[in-house]
């Protein structure tokens, strides 16, 4: 995955840190604060500090805490190689379940056959940067060790939310972020407490003390928690350039946003999903990287603890991801109006799979499209409605209208009853899929087939154009 470096935003902006002197920003434009952490420090004290439309600067370094924002803000380290957040000791994944706070919500823990593939719990990359710091200008100071730190910035009026980010002229894609002459200075970050943290001052321990939001966020597991109020999603929400890796639960867990963003982020050897989303709209998962996670790469639902009618995202897009290693790519399950393209989907047990039930309105109405899809043929033990997964492309199940088109789906293999390159499976609830449209792939060595109906209950599903070899039933191709 390239590493790009930090997002100037462009226009003027207020660049927090401590020191003298007054914010540089014209009154016609509103302020932008960036809380700057360095390795040692916290991001949530970050978060904590920042205001709604503020920033968090992460430097290059390892960071072991959970993080929760809760308010419109961004979150952006200088480089998913240089900046990662894992879970504190005993905390990650393999350890046993925390005792969450009231309602709190936890993930059952995957479990695999003897002899299955697991993912191995999440370690330190060879040659990950300890101690490396970004340079800032002379008496600038990052936010504080130890207090809690709040990321997130709010696009000014007219910017685009969903633009990659782009660097300031002549900043170097490949070293340290350095901050802008004229930087001003944050006032440091309150501790839960009310008292005043030391500035620059290590963390001792391995678990950051934090607000009530962010010890659930931990409890249950889970790394970066995005978190709306029913009524009141987060609308201009950031994630990006950085790594999560080796939580009990979810990279990041998402739920109650609309136009969120993540981009350029690594999500790695979590005990559930990579990335995981409920009631969220119009969201861009981008440029991406999901791998050895204990279920999906990528995860959309409507609910991810109840039942319910497919929600509309509103075009929710899964793009240009890279997914291996994992139970399954990208899963969408009880969701509408979206699209799945030119991701690389490989290695894992199951590809892009669409899971709706009996509730209305059913999943689909969706697109995937232009992404290659190639050996997901790793083992995956039966789990809850689904049997065991191995060898599975794409596979729809209790969906409708939805479009698979353009993609490139090639050794897939396998003896599960899911397995082929693009299965139509009958729901464990007896829901049909309907109306599917199968055309202008190109499919080769999938095993037991091709293409494969195997929905006798579906009706209205179409496969034309497609270019392949053996289907289920014959002449499907």
């Amino acid at each position: 995955m390239p590493v790009r470096h930090s997002r100037y935003i462009a226009g003027v902006m207020t660049i927090a840190a401590l020191g003298t002197g007054a914010a540089m920003a014209p009154a016609a434009h509103a302020a932008w604060s960036v809380q700057l952490v360095h390795e040692g420090q916290s991001i949530q004290a970050a978060i904590d500090a920042a205001p709604a439309g503020g920033a968090v600067l992460v430097m290059p370094g390892t960071y072991r805490e959970s993080v929760q924002i809760t308010r419109n803000v961004t979150l952006e380290g200088v480089g998913s190689g240089q900046v990662t957040l894992t879970a504190p000791a005993g905390q990650g994944a393999g350890a046993a379940p925390a005792t969450a706070p009231a309602g709190a919500q936890q993930s059952a823990p995957a479990t695999a056959p003897a002899g299955a593939q697991q993912s191995a719990p999440a370690t330190m990359p060879a040659g990950a940067q300890q101690g490396a710091s970004a340079m800032a200008p002379a008496g600038a100071q990052s936010a504080p060790a130890g207090a809690q730190h709040d990321a997130g910035a709010m696009a000014p009026a007219g910017a685009q939310q969903g633009a990659p980010a782009t660097m300031p002229a002549g900043a170097q894609q490949g070293a340290p972020a350095r901050m802008p002459a004229g930087a001003q200075a944050a006032v440091p970050a309150a501790t839960p407490n009310g008292t005043a943290p030391t500035a620059g001052k290590a963390e001792t321990g391995t678990t950051v003390t934090g607000t009530t939001t962010q010890a659930a966020c931990a409890a249950a597991g889970h790394g970066i928690c995005v978190t709306g109020a029913d009524g009141h999603a987060l609308d201009a929400v950031r994630i990006e350039s950085l790594t999560v890796t080796g939580f009990r639960a979810n990279g990041i867990d998402v739920s109650g946003t609309d136009g969120m963003v993540v981009s350029r982020v690594v999500a790695k050897n979590n005990g559930q999903q990579g990335i995981s989303q409920e009631k969220s709209t119009r969201s861009v998962l981008r440029d991406n990287e999901a791998v050895g996670n204990g279920q999906s790469g990528i995860f959309v639902a409507n609910l991810i603890s109840n039942e319910g009618g497919a929600l509309d995202t509103r075009g929710t897009v899964i793009a240009d991801n890279a997914l291996s290693g994992n139970r399954i790519g990208v899963t969408v399950r009880r969701a509408r109006v979206l699209a799945v393209e030119n991701n690389t989907v490989t290695g894992n047990c199951g590809g892009v799979f669409v899971v709706g039930d009996e509730n209305n309105p059913k999943a689909g109405d969706l697109d995937i499209r232009q992404n290659k899809i190639t050996a997901n043929n790793k083992f995956c033990a039966a789990s809850g409605r689904l049997p065991a997964i191995q060898g599975t492309g794409v596979l729809l199940t209790g969906a409708e209208d939805t479009r698979i088109s353009g993609n490139t789906i090639t050794g897939n293999s396998g003896a599960s009853p899911m397995s082929g390159g693009v299965v139509l499976y009958p729901s464990e609830v007896g829901v049909a899929n309907l109306r599917n449209q199968v055309s202008g792939n190109t499919l080769s060595g999938n095993s037991p087939a091709d293409l494969a109906d195997r929905d006798t209950k579906g009706s209205g599903n179409t496969f034309s154009a497609n270019s392949c070899a053996v289907s289920e039933p014959a002449g499907r191709c």
